[in-house]
């Protein structure tokens, strides 16, 4: 597969060798194994422009997972740029501990509008796994200060994701994360996620009557309610999950269900978190994919999208009832961050904004997820294709076995198949996508949200040539 090169300059042969070593020296690189580094190369990404990224060499690649679900507007807006250079010449940094600043109260007011229900308190972080770990110390002041301090454990779901401090740790849900941090935070419980195509793996058992999709999501919410239980609602603070969950690739809520775990939250009074830090400012067709769904959690914990990447950045956006035991009297949330709410940040994520709105990002999404879905449809005629799955411009596709029996791989396979052939082959096909076997293997894809008919089909096409390839290496 032919792939472009990029038209502008890139380091000489030198100058990429020189980056290499000192990667190998002294780079520690995020969720990577480093022995990549020792026995051979890292991809140099150089520069980015649309939808594409450049590496060291000067190699054209499609930017199928934005980044990492985050470069929403796509690479290259100097708009954003030049947001950040104005902040830093007006005020390139001041805290939010007991101050404020122009550009974090404009963002507070932005995103309390744009959230659905009562959310109108806007607490800021570096990213969203810090609102993560916000949103669960608060929820725990939070039921000190009204008189029920024993309601400290948090209810989550399998092979979810929160983040990596160690309370958010706790809250997710991939056992090969916890291990080597343990112990963690006590309290975290886990429940069935909501992944339809291996519902009968997780003990849901339909009796025929009514519809199954339905009746898998009330039963995925009671067992909510069952651990709420159990754990004896005294105990319980929190549950949360994000609308359509990445871990394990992109399950999305069944009818209903987002709609009954409001309901168990409000009958047991536990503050129902809704994680969009992927799932925010467009990724589902929404600025919020709660408001798409058409529940109002008490906290929604959104980044990434927020500046399009251009800007660490994130928030716990937070109801009125539960800022109310904050607002009298010597009580403090005894929490923040240096970098929270930083001005440039801010002042970007505020631009960006801007953008969204006037392209009418959410539309666009709207209106081309379907043809994307369609798209992506067409690798079920490959048997590795198993499923393809999620909403909006975030798609899982597992791959299986046997399709007929949805036979999945074994831990071994799944080494071969995703690590031994299918990320490097997709990267060299020219598609930077995701290659996940926090479950059952799959391939993630997430374009930036400007992408149309003509990248989708770029994307499938590389990755049928890819899948193709990969039914020799079983």
């Amino acid at each position: 597969m032919t792939v472009e090169t990029a038209p502008l300059a890139h380091p000489s042969v030198a100058e990429a060798a020189a980056l290499q070593q000192k990667a190998k020296d002294h780079l520690w690189m995020h969720f990577s194994r480093q022995e990549a580094l020792a026995t051979g190369s890292v991809p140099i990404i150089t520069r980015g422009d649309g939808h594409y990224i450049w590496d060291a060499q000067g190699k054209r690649y499609f930017d199928g997972i934005s980044g990492l679900f985050t470069v929403n507007l796509g690479h290259g807006r100097r708009r954003l740029g030049e947001a950040a250079a104005r902040q830093v010449d007006e005020l390139g940094y001041f805290p939010v501990w007991g101050y404020a600043h122009p550009r974090a109260i404009e963002l507070a007011d932005r995103l309390a509008a744009m959230a659905p229900g009562d959310l109108n308190r806007v607490f800021f972080t570096q990213g969203g796994g810090d609102a993560v770990e916000t949103a669960f110390k608060l929820a725990k002041q939070y039921y000190k200060l009204i008189g029920k301090g024993t309601k400290h454990k948090v209810i989550s779901r399998s092979i979810a994701y929160h983040g990596t401090p160690h309370g958010a740790l706790s809250i997710t849900g991939i056992p090969g994360y916890k291990m080597p941090f343990e112990p963690l935070v006590p309290g975290a419980i886990k429940v069935p996620n909501t992944n339809w195509y291996r519902r009968h793996e997780s003990g849901f058992v339909w009796n025929g009557k009514g519809d199954e999709e339905v009746r898998f999501g009330m039963w995925a919410a009671d067992m909510i309610e069952q651990a709420i239980l159990m754990e004896g609602p005294d105990t319980v603070a929190a549950v949360f999950l994000e609308p359509v969950q990445n871990g394990g690739g992109c399950f999305t809520p069944p009818t209903g269900y987002l709609q009954r775990v409001k309901e168990i939250c409000d009958r047991h009074d536990v503050i129902f978190v809704a994680d969009e830090t992927i799932t925010g400012f467009g990724r589902i067709g929404d600025t919020f994919a709660m408001s798409k769904y058409g529940v109002a959690p008490d906290i929604i914990t959104c980044a990434k999208g927020m500046s399009s990447g251009y800007a660490a950045i994130g928030a716990a956006i937070i109801s009125d009832e539960l800022h109310e035991p904050f607002e009298t009297g010597t009580t403090s949330f005894l929490h923040g961050y240096t970098f929270g709410g930083h001005p440039m940040s801010a002042a970007v994520a505020l631009e960006a904004l801007d953008i969204y709105e006037e392209e009418q990002t959410n539309a666009h999404v709207r209106e081309h997820s379907p043809l994307f879905r369609q798209t992506l449809e067409r690798l079920k005629d490959l048997p590795i294709v198993g499923d393809v799955r999620g909403d909006g411009y975030f798609f899982g596709i597992e791959l299986v076995k046997d399709r007929d029996t949805r036979e999945t791989f074994d831990d071994e396979e799944s080494e071969r198949l995703l690590r031994g052939f299918l990320s490097k082959a997709l990267w060299d096909a020219g598609l930077y996508c995701r290659s996940d076997d926090r479950g059952d293997p799959v391939v993630q894809v997430a374009p930036p949200l400007t992408s149309g008919p003509a990248e989708f089909d770029e994307i499938e096409g590389i990755l049928r040539a890819v899948l193709t390839e990969a039914l020799d290496h079983l």
